[in-house]
């Protein structure tokens, strides 16, 4: 498989890793928009959140209960922003589901 994100979480790419469990890993983004910026990912590969399945309902919710903790780890109490691209049209840039977590500025809003 091609896949990026597979191949950082199989260490054959190194990242600036922030956090590691036997499910995610999260990193730095190579080109930060804000002045915290990491990546949440989990280590099985799944395409986008369109293909999330029921039987991975526990790992998305593993994910959502590890960024908030990072997020206070970064000192991110004034509030943080975070992303999932979907599609083409919606940013997706690479074919594995990912959470960007943006903080330590503020959101525009409309954000695209």
């Amino acid at each position: 498989m091609d896949c990026l994100f597979c191949k950082i979480v199989n260490k054959d790419i190194p990242c600036d890793l922030i956090y590691e469990d036997d499910k995610v890993i999260a990193f730095k983004d190579i080109n930060p928009q804000a002045p915290v910026h990491f990546l949440v990912v989990p280590k099985e590969h799944i395409k986008s959140l369109d293909e999330v399945t029921l039987e991975q309902e526990e790992l998305i919710t593993h994910i959502l209960m590890v960024i908030p903790k990072l997020a206070k780890e970064y000192d991110l109490s004034k509030g943080y922003r975070v992303v999932n691209n979907c599609g083409e049209q919606g940013g997706q840039t690479v074919d594995h589901i990912h959470f960007h977590v943006l903080g330590k500025r503020e959101m525009l809003w409309p954000p695209g």
